[in-house]
């Protein structure tokens, strides 16, 4: 059976704090204000598992992600929550799988009102909260989305302030990775300004220009700075476009690091390491505030890299050596970079085998703050992933879904179970499902899915499709119930 995470209705989080805090229970971390490590979750756009040089890539140039993860925790595997991007972000934020909530591809539905999400959490919790960069869970405005009508703006207007994000720099959707508001770098065909930045719910109409990660930055820093000054705990996203489309190069990189490659690798290439370099300009402002130590930095995707069925034009990216890309749920859609950064508590590098998902940041950040959900009424797909972290659990135990189109898979600590038919085929008359609809991988022996060993493991692969059917329900039933 799928383990599921109980949690309750969201003013109970704050009633269970004073009580744990006043009983004197124990947590992972303090709970002592003085003490609270500030939390900054950072996610590339699109960034492949084979696009930094720490997983071997020998051309994109990505040194301080390189030394972040020499310094931190290194997750070899670790997934995004989905095959696109805004389901991935939703479960972030709510440790909960986008088909609980309704957020089923990009660009389709909204982070409902109903969910409790992170920013609520610790902003609740006294912590200053800010929201950087690609928001896409819903609308910034109720009378328009960059998307058309159809995108339906009223129905989906959800901004990072609606949610619990006092501060926000953000976009609806992609933009330009490098002078975004040039007409010629204008995403989907849209060149008007409300499709890019709203601060604190204004539409920033002009002025902006350059390099669209170092944008995002120049409003993070003076944040984080505030909040240093203010001795104010602090919980950001910084959420990155890069490398998504419309990929427009950085030109001192393109001139500097990649005058060798195609043009198209150009452009690629160089907005990953102008990501790199904001990257390495975060840690260093963290060090100069004298707050690093105490500080969770992480740093993850949203997905595999673009391009069907390969490279394709600007899509330079690199799943290898994984099978798959962006939408697909064999292992290069949904296996990405995972580092996490923690001096205070993890003083060495490490690499962590165990398979971990973006869903387990709420869990994780709230067992952090002292909060107990397992005992309330609200299902989740996340886990706390402190014990992994310290060496004590190194099997994860519960499954991992995944849903996204007509694809549905299942990944738990040795084997992966895949579904791609377009239908489901009817059970046989002892209530069996065929296994010729599935695929079964042994992803620590056979990591790329080279090998369907199915028909040599029946009953693993019977378990895994009874284990995967019980998941796929609990999120209908999830997706139609805010009730709990």
């Amino acid at each position: 059976m799928i383990v599921i995470i109980q949690a309750n209705f969201y003013y109970f989080l704050i009633l269970l704090i004073t009580i744990s805090c006043s009983a004197g229970c124990s947590t992972k971390v303090q709970n002592d204000e003085d003490q609270r490590p500030n939390i900054i979750l950072c996610m590339a756009d699109d960034l492949g598992w084979g696009d930094v040089g720490y997983h071997g890539n020998p051309m994109i140039k990505t040194p301080n992600l390189d030394e972040m993860a020499a310094a931190g925790i290194q997750f070899n595997r670790f997934y995004s929550g989905s095959a696109v991007c805004s389901p991935t972000r939703g479960s972030c934020l709510t440790g909960r799988n986008s088909f609980r909530y309704g957020i089923y591809t990009a660009n389709k539905g909204h982070l409902k009102k109903e969910e409790i999400s992170l920013p609520g959490v610790f902003k609740e919790l006294g912590y200053a909260t800010g929201h950087f960069g690609k928001w896409h869970l819903g609308t910034m405005t109720p009378d328009y989305s960059g998307k058309g009508k159809n995108r339906d703006p009223e129905h989906n207007f959800m901004t990072p302030g609606m949610t619990g994000f006092e501060e926000w720099f953000s976009t609806e959707y992609a933009v330009a990775t490098y002078n975004p508001y040039d007409p010629k770098n204008k995403h989907d065909k849209v060149a008007d300004p409300r499709a890019l930045y709203w601060h604190n719910g204004v539409n920033i109409i002009e002025g902006l220009s350059g390099c669209d990660s170092k944008i995002i930055m120049d409003k993070a820093i003076p944040f984080i700075i505030r909040s240093v000054k203010k001795k104010q705990p602090f919980f950001a996203v910084i959420w990155f476009h890069a490398p998504h489309a419309p990929v427009v190069g950085h030109p001192e990189y393109m001139d500097k690091l990649y005058e060798d490659y195609s043009e198209d690798e150009q452009h690629y290439y160089s907005v990953i390491t102008a990501l790199d370099a904001q990257v390495g300009r975060l840690r260093s402002e963290l060090k100069e505030l004298g707050v690093a130590d105490n500080t969770i930095l992480c740093f993850t995707s949203d997905n595999g890299p673009e391009g069907n069925p390969g490279k394709i034009k600007r899509f330079q990216g690199s799943a290898k050596p994984f099978r798959g890309r962006k939408r697909s749920l064999y292992e290069g859609g949904v296996r990405v970079p995972g580092i996490i950064e923690y001096p205070a508590r993890f003083s060495k590098h490490m690499e962590i085998e165990v398979p971990c998902v973006t869903s387990d940041y709420f869990p994780t950040l709230c067992e952090l703050a002292g909060l107990e959900i397992l005992e309330y009424n609200r299902p989740y797909d996340g886990i706390s992933l402190w014990d992994i972290m310290d060496g004590t659990q190194t099997e994860r135990k519960s499954p991992i879904g995944f849903q996204f189109g007509k694809q549905k898979s299942l990944v738990d600590d040795q084997y992966k179970l895949v579904n791609n038919l377009e239908t489901n085929r009817p059970r046989s008359d002892n209530g069996r499902v065929p296994t010729a609809e599935y695929e079964l991988y042994d992803l620590v022996n056979d990591p790329y899915e080279t090998e369907n060993i199915i028909d040599q493991n029946p009953d693993v692969a019977g378990q895994m499709i009874r284990q995967l059917d019980q998941w796929v329900a609990s999120c209908q039933q999830s997706d139609q119930n805010y009730d709990y």
